[in-house]
């Protein structure tokens, strides 16, 4: 696999139904060396801070195998950065991974964390308002990594693989779970246990306090 390039993102406007709305899913490749850093690329503008980037979801990655098929899927050119992803891989299908598997690219190393969850925003910069629907439906979110080394990278850099080499969770299993959650508590702890990004964490310790908390309820009227 090789970096075909890597996108920075500078803030534009997307129309919502009754507003336009300000975001950095306007990313376009970028010329020369990039630094990368644990917060991501410098000057790649991210808006909603609250859902995007931090050290967990520093960096975004779309590979030219899933731009392939949509391309034949929405017959239209797909050019690179178009999906918001800072960097664009060829032969890289996303739905292949697991949370916490490793990128090496140029000096960077890379560990994925979490699958995208496509937005309205989304659909608003293609221009198709099922695109939410249709991205759900693929399967081929993309994979977000925290950066466990810094460094430079350009396009052209060989991109090397390595599996995770502790138990995990695939990275469409991440995504299912966020549209229809298993609320078992051995499901729910097999994400914790896996190096998952902190919005999704949170969200998993949320669930398993709720479970448990419902449990102990249970319990309790069984055994007055």
């Amino acid at each position: 696999m090789k970096l075909l390039s890597v996108n920075i993102g500078e803030e534009g406007t997307v129309q919502r139904k009754l507003y336009k709305e300000k975001t950095g899913i306007f990313k376009v490749p970028a010329e020369g060396a990039v630094q990368i850093t644990k917060l991501g690329l410098p000057g790649d503008v991210i808006v909603s801070e609250k859902h995007h980037g931090g050290p967990d979801q520093a960096v975004y990655i779309y590979g030219d195998a899933d731009y392939d098929w949509w391309r034949n899927e929405l017959n239209r050119e797909l050019a690179p950065g178009i999906f918001g992803e800072n960097l664009t891989i060829s032969g890289l299908e996303s739905a292949s991974f697991a949370i916490g598997d490793i990128l090496y690219i140029g000096e960077v190393t890379l560990q994925v964390t979490a699958p995208r969850i496509p937005c309205k925003t989304f659909s608003a910069r293609m221009e198709d308002p099922q695109l939410v629907k249709k991205f759900r439906a693929a399967e081929r979110p993309g994979l977000y990594c925290r950066v466990l080394k810094e460094g430079k990278v350009q396009a052209g850099d060989s991109v090397h693989v390595e599996k995770y080499d502790e138990e995990s969770v695939s990275l469409l299993d991440c995504y299912r779970d966020h549209y229809t959650p298993d609320l078992q508590t051995s499901v729910i702890q097999r994400f914790l246990d896996a190096p998952i990004a902190i919005r999704m964490r949170e969200e998993k310790e949320k669930q398993l306090k709720k479970v448990l908390g419902n449990n102990n309820d249970r319990k309790k009227r069984d055994h007055p």
